[in-house]
């Protein structure tokens, strides 16, 4: 067990059945830097879990946090959480959820903190907790961090502009290759991608489902990283050629006949880690059951999620303005697992191909497996991203060790009595891609060795 076994001393609070209802008002999200106050934005749940019985030992030092998110599918869990009365039924009364404007934005407020106006942590593409510990992303500032959970797997995907429509972009783009690579001959401009904040999840995404087909990125196409709304409108106007996007971007782009998908992230990298949880180290460190009381909250609400009879719940509370802002027909559909394609490819139509939050056809979502953690620090590797920092495999494996906090998401199962989903192992096995190509965490150097396009 970890250091959250030992005994803490604890400070008074009292839990009352107010708590419940204060979790049903919603949250004003910021549009800034930093985080705006909260308000109540008059569209309550209809129901929310009743408080639960706390024993002392496992009362939180603090009922209070504030955590962001961005509004796409991976935040759904710490919105249900806060909504439903998750949190607060673990004595978590006083969780602020509040929306980031971008991924740049969520890294600057964490790095103030909430005492300074910012946030205690959040919703992460990885391997941003990792970078921001190491100062590498924060203007060499260290702000330690841990991972303490994944929100979610599935929800992304590639999508391609209209006018390559006919062109066989698909998730095999081997035969399209040479028309990527030989854009700039002919229209006076390479081929240019996109995807939300360089270095993480959407930027590998992307890169690996290039360099599958034939395509280093780094040299054949221009990959850059800008803003959604901006990426769609280069679609529109013939300015951008392909966006690494996530749910409800591939429904809205099809819908609004901007471009088809080339696939979903499902197909790259079936069941993939997506984003995280993960908190300021120095947070958990002083508040070691409040953490796990977050924790317990976060499980059940992302169980709930899962459950088909909750999708329409779901959306009508995720969709609300203060949260997405989007109309709910847009959302419903990636809910349901039903993807249409475009470019006459078969739609989707797959449950397990949406998002997922507590469990996948292969095991659990929620916990953080270390060797995920180790594939994206690999693959940074891979990219030659953040040279002279993360230098090779060992010292990977020493960072992941240092953030990826796998062991207080055990404590918090264990204590909830989520017994019969907690893994056996830290490490999920063998992970194997779409193109073949499989990455094994005990031997991730033989990972690097099997790719023929890479910066290593």
């Amino acid at each position: 067990m970890s250091q959250f076994s030992n005994h803490y001393s604890r400070r008074k609070f009292l839990i009352t059945a107010g708590v419940s209802a204060a979790s049903t008002i919603f949250l004003k999200g910021c549009l800034g830097n930093p985080p705006e106050p909260t308000a109540n934005a008059g569209n309550s749940p209809s129901t929310v879990v009743p408080v639960a019985n706390i024993s002392p030992e496992q009362a939180p030092e603090v009922t209070k946090i504030k955590l962001g998110f961005i509004p796409i599918v991976e935040s759904a869990p710490l919105i249900i959480a806060k909504e439903k009365g998750f949190f607060a039924k673990y004595g978590m009364s006083d969780v602020e959820v509040s929306k980031q404007a971008n991924w740049a934005s969520a890294r600057d407020n964490v790095t103030i903190g909430s005492n300074g106006g910012g946030i205690d942590g959040g919703q992460w593409q990885m391997p941003m907790p990792h970078l921001m510990t190491e100062g590498i992303i924060t203007g060499g500032k260290k702000v330690p961090m841990y991972v303490l959970a994944q929100l979610n797997t599935n929800g992304n995907g590639v999508a391609i502009a209209n006018t390559h429509l006919g062109k066989g972009i698909g998730l095999d783009i081997k035969n399209a290759a040479e028309y990527i690579r030989s854009f700039s001959s002919t229209n006076g401009r390479k081929f240019k991608a996109a995807h939300t904040f360089p270095n993480v999840n959407q930027d590998f995404w992307i890169r690996y489902w290039f360099a599958a087909g034939g395509i280093d990125p780094d040299i054949d196409i221009d990959l850059i990283a800008v803003p959604p709304a901006e990426t769609v409108q280069g679609m529109r106007n013939g300015t951008m050629d392909a966006f690494s996007t996530g749910d409800p971007w591939p429904y809205r782009i099809v819908a609004d006949n901007i471009g088809y998908m080339a696939c979903i992230s499902n197909e790259i990298w079936p069941y993939h880690p997506e984003e995280y949880l993960a908190i300021r180290a120095d947070w958990v460190d002083q508040n070691p059951k409040a953490t796990k009381a977050l924790l317990k909250g976060l499980m059940e609400a992302q169980q709930w999620c899962d459950k088909p009879e909750n999708r329409a719940e779901l959306i009508t509370i995720v969709s609300g303005r203060n949260y997405f802002n989007i109309p709910k027909d847009v959302i419903t559909p990636p809910y349901q697992g039903n993807y249409q394609m475009g470019d006459g490819k078969p739609a989707i139509q797959d449950f397990n191909k949406g998002p997922l939050y507590w469990k996948d056809p292969i095991g659990n979502v929620s916990y953080p497996y270390k060797s995920h953690d180790l594939w994206f620090l690999t693959e940074s590797i891979r990219w030659g991203f953040h040279q002279g920092q993360i230098q090779d495999i060992a010292q990977a494996k020493a960072l992941v060790d240092k953030v990826n906090r796998e062991d207080i998401w055990r404590e918090a199962a264990q204590e909830a009595g989520f017994t019969a989903d907690i893994p056996t192992s830290t490490s999920r096995g063998v992970e194997k891609f779409f193109d073949g190509i499989t990455f094994d965490p005990a031997n991730p150097e033989a990972y690097l060795q099997s790719l023929t396009i890479k910066k290593v």
